[in-house]
Order: C-alpha cells, then sequence, then structure tokens
C-alpha cells in the first residue's frame, strides 16, 4: 500500500515487476485509518463562516487566499513556489524592519499553502519575507514528514542563506505547528541556530509559534491508540517519522526539553487556540521560561476574543492570529486584535 503525498506528477517510480510489501492485518489497514482521521480532525478544526477575501491590503506583493483549504488546494499545481510575498532575494531590510521574517511551514503542509496569508501581509508592511519548504522531496504537496533533526538541518541551511543574501544579522521565525515548535526550537538548540557561550551571535532574535508543537501531542487520542496498537512505528514509516517525533515522550522531544524550553538570547512567543484538535492537550504548547534563557509570551487567543473559531489548521489564517503575530514582531506598534474579525461562535 502506498500513502500519496500527492506528489504533482503521476509517474510510478517503482521498479518494473516490484510490488509492495504488504502487511498483516491490522497493521494494513490501520494505518491509512489513523492518517484519515488526521487529516478530516485537521479539516473540522478550520474556521468557517469567512469570506473568501484576501486577508491584507497591500496589492504589491500579490494577493493571498484567507482560508487554508482554499490555498492548498491552490499549491498542488505548485507545491515548491513561495506564498505571495515572499523569497524575494533582492529584498533589502530596513532601517525599521532590520530583521527578514522566515515562516517555517507545519507538517502536511506547505511554505504556500500555511502561509498564503500572513506572508502578504508582512511584506506589505515592509518586512522581507522567507519561506522554505522542508521534510519532503521536491514535487510533494504534504511536507515536513521527514524526522525532526533532518529538517532541522533544512531550515538551518535556508536561514544562512537568507542572513548571507540579505547582510541581516539575525531573523526572526513565524512558524506553525511542527514548523513553530519542536522543529525550530530544535534548530535553535542543536543545528547552529544559538551561540550558546554568546547569545549576541544567535542567528534568531524571536521565534513566535502559532499554534506549536512543543511538548508533543496525543492527537486527540489518536497518537495514545497507536502506540497502545502497536502501530506507531508502521505509521511513521508511510506518513513520516515526523509523526512519531512530535508524541508525547517521543525520544526527539525527550532530548529537546532537556534543560528547559528556552536558550539564552532568543525571545518567544506562542499564539495558542483552546480549540486546537491536533496539538492535544493544547496546555501542551505553552512554553516554560528557563532561568538562563529568553523572555516567553505565551497568549491565547480565547483570552483576548472568547467567540473565536479558529482550530489548529485555520489558526494561521485567522485575523485575530495574524494581528497577534504583527504585535509580536513590532510591540511598538501593537494594537488589540479587532474580535468582529474572527468567525462567530456556533457551538
Amino acid at each position: 500500500m502506498q500513502v500519496p503525498y500527492l506528489r504533482s506528477t503521476s509517474v510510478d517510480d517503482r521498479p518494473a515487476g516490484r510490488r509492495p510489501r504488504t502487511r498483516q492485518w491490522p497493521r494494513r489497514q490501520a494505518v491509512p485509518i489513523v492518517l484519515g482521521l488526521l487529516f478530516l480532525l485537521a479539516a473540522v478544526s478550520a474556521p468557517d463562516g469567512r469570506s473568501l477575501r484576501t486577508a491584507y491590503s497591500g496589492g504589491d506583493p500579490g494577493a493571498g487566499y484567507a482560508r487554508w483549504e482554499r490555498a492548498f488546494v491552490a499549491s498542488v499545481d505548485h507545491p515548491d513556489a513561495p506564498p505571495p510575498g515572499a523569497d524575494d532575494w533582492n529584498c533589502e531590510p530596513s532601517a525599521r524592519r532590520p530583521r527578514p521574517v522566515v515562516l517555517v511551514h507545519g507538517t502536511y503542509e506547505n511554505a504556500s499553502s500555511n502561509w498564503s496569508a500572513l506572508s502578504p501581509r508582512l511584506r506589505a508592511d515592509g518586512y522581507c519575507v522567507f519561506a522554505g519548504n522542508f521534510g519532503a522531496p521536491r514535487g510533494d504537496v504534504v511536507k515536513g514528514r521527514a524526522a525532526v533533526p533532518r529538517s532541522a538541518v533544512e531550515l538551518a541551511r535556508f536561514v544562512d542563506r537568507v542572513l548571507d543574501r540579505t547582510g541581516a544579522r539575525q531573523v526572526d521565525l513565524v512558524g506553525h505547528s511542527q514548523g513553530g515548535g519542536i522543529l525550530p526550537r530544535y534548530y535553535l538548540k542543536f543545528a547552529g541556530g544559538t551561540e550558546p557561550g554568546d547569545p549576541a551571535r544567535n542567528k534568531v532574535h524571536h521565534l513566535i509559534g502559532i499554534a506549536p508543537a512543543n511538548h508533543g501531542s496525543t492527537v486527540s487520542g489518536l497518537a495514545t491508540l497507536a502506540r497502545r496498537l502497536h502501530i506507531l512505528a508502521p505509521v511513521a514509516e508511510f506518513g513520516g517519522q515526523a509523526l512519531a517525533d512530535q508524541t508525547i515522550g517521543s525520544p526527539v522531544n525527550r532530548r529537546l526539553d532537556a534543560g528547559g524550553d528556552t536558550l539564552p538570547g532568543v525571545r518567544y512567543t506562542t499564539v495558542v487556540t483552546r480549540r486546537d484538535r491536533i496539538v492535544t492537550p493544547y496546555e501542551r504548547q505553552y512554553l516554560g521560561p528557563t532561568r538562563s534563557g529568553g523572555p516567553v509570551t505565551n497568549l491565547t487567543v480565547q483570552d483576548l476574543c472568547p467567540a473565536d473559531r479558529a482550530g489548529h489548521m485555520g489558526s494561521a489564517y485567522d485575523p485575530v492570529v495574524l494581528q497577534l503575530v504583527s504585535n509580536a514582531l513590532d510591540p511598538a506598534t501593537a494594537r488589540r486584535p479587532d474580535c468582529a474579525e474572527a468567525p462567530a461562535d456556533r457551538g
């Protein structure tokens, strides 16, 4: 059995005469069931009732989508393309916006589908914006599947390229799900993102995580069920090692969390929705301050706008979340989000 990664081509690249390996029930049937449920949970957690207008008012960088579903479908034809407003390698940081913003997509997403709302908004606000694709071969629509340490090396190379091309000393990272939690934190701690002995040489100034996968997830109990059924390993084999790496108590999480959540010289912000059904329990998304680490701000969307219905996948397209990200990037111009822009709570 093959799990489709929605490659942009349909060519079967298996050697002639070679048949896919079969498995005994329940593994053969349980793996696709678990993966299918993951996608269903992601879909039902998205906000609804919102018009499909673009999420920013700028015209130069190009218009993005206001909902992740539309952005994902659009990305099928160009799975490796950046979102609108991103990857202008001639962009020069300004005195007002001295740090480029690097956007880091989540699991089973890609740069275009994850950041079609935020990227053009930030570009219109004067930032140099860059958005890489990590954890999957070129041509695959669903990325972020590879082992987190491997993707962290890819992220390190991408950040180095951004710094080299722009001449900036540091970047700000904004990520979603895996890309807002375990992946960038692994990069900071183990793949060269920081200099523990000399924080002034850190390559990252601020990590902003939207619905971040920071301390592992039960995926509304599915990961726990998979472990008890002894199918977590085949789930990772078919669906990507990143799934197993993001479960509670995984070796990657244990190594990453040892010694505390934060590192010196880096600011941390989490933007969390209580309606998350993917990174669960949602409280595991928050970061705890470390005595020698950088400052931490944990934000909960519903503390500001109780009726906001943003779930996990929709959080990167929620107007309230987007404003909170803008506030974190530039506290001097911060303003309270307009809760009227959030989808109404339908229970």
